[in-house]
């Protein structure tokens, strides 16, 4: 894989004045040298956009989502050069890499290759004469127009199909866009939009800024020439980018933190639950904002649920994430392992008890963290209120449904919330007092045409499916007199 990678800004690959080195979560290599951009490149970047979005936006939608559909003909086609680089940059298992990194960050631009009407036709209204007007039938239609610069900030957990998802249904509406990857796996993210020149998209109308600097973040979401925000990420970095947009009015879209709770009531099927809570630390090392972390389980459950995932963590290899029976791979950086300990060793402080795991692994090199089960916790710990981001569930018990409701409640995010019952009737009622964007009834699958967001501090705004089209417009009235 090539050892260094360039900036995209109006169709041109740029050199930056300087690099910095994206290290392999597994083997403390260095992967590659991305680029860091300087403040001024930062600034031409979102002036390419914004010079392009005339041209683009008005393309006629059919040809922006004939484009779209070649791109994700070229990023299948390029599936054996990005897989490497995107599992050595992420420390994703192999499986996780070639089924999940990849491969859906073509699904999701021949998801947006669908034309969809961006003119909504509203029932005609009577109105009557006023000193405004006279009256008349007033037809009227919702024009779904492209906000303009898009400046699109993606996660480190699935930086490639995290970044298609916001892309695609901005290229799509008719929005040129600034990109800037996660600073952690920066290259799968960089070399894919050097790909979409292949597809015939334009010059300028996705430009790529990479740096591990603040600055260069802040040039971006604080540009005159940029007029929306499309970040997933930390809560606190979110709240400093809302703070920096409002300034200038920019639309907003922001997939934050979670702190997923799964209510598990008395007559679940055990099995299936901890099938699916299990995967905190069975699907990329936990970091997954809609993780189940908190397990809130009723007391009938609490003690059978605790053995049988204790038993379970056993089992689960943690190591080289290119090995095909390795469970459970890295985190991100060192960095966020310490973290992570700081966390769990804040847990037994607090009074919680580790059933399994808090002992770093005895591998050589690689930021990993062993699955740990926090239990005989309350609602009010650190555990059960900051997110690990890391293999760690935590279980609090509880007696009542409104209890359990509660417990899931009182937090500060509200992103993604479960149910395990056999109740199909309770199961909604449940769900729809709990305070989060999303709700699964006895399962974690996704439905990608529903809305996406979060409540809270979970974030700001919707996407997925049609509603990612919604996300990157504005609505605009038009009205006639009949």
């Amino acid at each position: 894989m090539s050892d260094s990678y360039s900036l995209l800004i109006g169709g041109e690959r740029v050199a930056a004045a300087a690099g910095y080195e994206v290290i392999n979560p597994s083997t403390e290599a260095v992967v590659g040298l991305a680029p860091n951009a300087s403040v001024a490149q930062a600034e031409a970047a979102c002036s390419a956009a914004r010079e392009a979005f005339d041209s683009w936006s008005r393309t006629p939608m059919a040809e922006r989502c004939a484009i779209l559909d070649r791109i994700a003909d070229v990023l299948d086609a390029h599936r054996d050069e990005l897989v490497p680089v995107v599992q050595a940059e992420t420390g994703a298992t192999m499986r996780v890499a070639k089924t999940m990194q990849v491969p859906q960050a073509a699904a999701r631009f021949r998801r947006y290759a669908e034309v969809e009407p961006n003119l909504v036709p509203l029932p005609p209204a009577v109105m009557p004469t006023t000193p405004l007007a006279p009256g008349g039938i007033i037809g009227a239609v919702e024009h779904r127009a492209p906000v303009g610069v898009v400046a699109a900030i993606a996660a480190y957990n699935f930086p490639v199909t995290n970044m298609a998802g916001k892309i695609a249904p901005a290229l799509a509406m008719g929005n040129t866009l600034v990109v800037k990857p996660p600073t952690q796996d920066p290259l799968g993210v960089i070399r894919m939009v050097e790909l979409f020149e292949e597809a015939g998209l334009p010059p300028g109308v996705v430009n790529t800024i990479s740096a591990d600097t603040v600055e260069v973040a802040e040039v971006i979401t604080s540009s005159p020439d940029v007029d929306m925000i499309s970040f997933t990420g930390s809560t606190g970095v979110g709240c400093r980018i809302a703070e920096v947009g409002g300034r200038t009015m920019k639309r907003l879209l922001l997939e934050l933190g979670g702190k997923g709770a799964a209510i598990v009531l008395d007559d679940a099927d055990l099995k299936n639950v901890i099938s699916n809570v299990s995967s905190t630390w069975t699907f990329h090392s936990g970091q997954i904002c809609t993780s189940p972390t908190r397990v809130v389980v009723q007391r009938g459950l609490y003690d059978e649920l605790v053995g049988k995932l204790t038993a379970m963590a056993a089992h689960l290899k943690v190591g080289d994430p290119l090995e095909r029976d390795t469970v459970v791979g890295p985190v991100i950086s060192g960095a966020h392992r310490d973290r992570v300990e700081a966390m769990i060793r804040t847990a037994t402080e607090e009074g919680a008890t580790l059933a399994v795991g808090g002992t770093r692994p005895d591998i050589d090199t690689g930021f990993y963290v062993s699955p740990t089960l926090v239990v005989d916790a309350t609602n009010a710990m650190t555990a059960a209120r900051e997110e690990f981001f890391a293999p760690v569930i935590t279980v609090i018990p509880f007696d009542t449904e409104d209890e359990a409701i509660a417990i899931a409640n009182d937090s500060q995010y509200g992103l993604y919330n479960y149910v395990f019952t056999a109740d199909s009737g309770k199961a909604m009622e449940v769900a729809k007092l709990l305070r989060s964007g999303n709700v699964g009834i006895n399962t974690l699958q996704r439905n990608h045409e529903a809305a996406f967001g979060g409540f809270k501090y979970s974030g700001v705004g919707r996407d997925g499916g049609s509603w990612g089209l919604h996300a990157y417009s504005e609505m605009q009235s038009i009205m006639w007199k009949g």
